[in-house]
């Protein structure tokens, strides 16, 4: 399966390995392809550099050393698709979907509103519960 992550849980995984969040990106590196949106790439950048500018090395080493799929989130994003309270979420799920990945793993609560077939949307805790017994 295709497995894409947002810049929370590439943030916590990256700032705090060894949580279940961490343990979560480490089934979807291993099991499945993971997929980085440049949105989300971009994103976590700026949110380590903001809060834990100290850290930041640990960002680029993540990249550096893992493999993953780059997909480009479309310059153009079509508007109304879906409904999400918060507009800067729009473009993580709007990318998710043009991708075409199976899996979002966020731990963003604002995305357990919203209602698409595809991806299937879960927590890291729901995403191990669900997919780490079937390794």
């Amino acid at each position: 399966m295709r497995v894409m992550v947002d810049a929370n849980i590439l943030y916590s995984a990256i700032l705090y390995p060894g949580r279940r969040v961490d343990i979560a990106l480490q089934l979807a590196l291993n099991n499945h392809t993971l997929v980085i949106s440049t949105f989300t790439k971009e994103e976590i950048f700026r949110k380590v550099e903001q809060k834990a500018p100290a850290q930041l090395f640990r960002v680029y080493v993540f990249f550096e050393q893992t493999q993953y799929e780059l997909v480009q989130t479309p310059a153009d994003i079509a508007p109304g698709l879906f409904s999400i309270r918060d507009p800067d979420d729009y473009p993580v799920l709007y990318s998710a979907i043009v991708a075409d990945v199976d899996i979002l793993i966020t731990g963003d609560k604002d995305f357990a509103e919203v209602r698409v077939d595809k991806p299937e949307i879960l927590t890291p805790a729901r995403f191990l519960e669900k997919y780490a017994a079937a390794t």
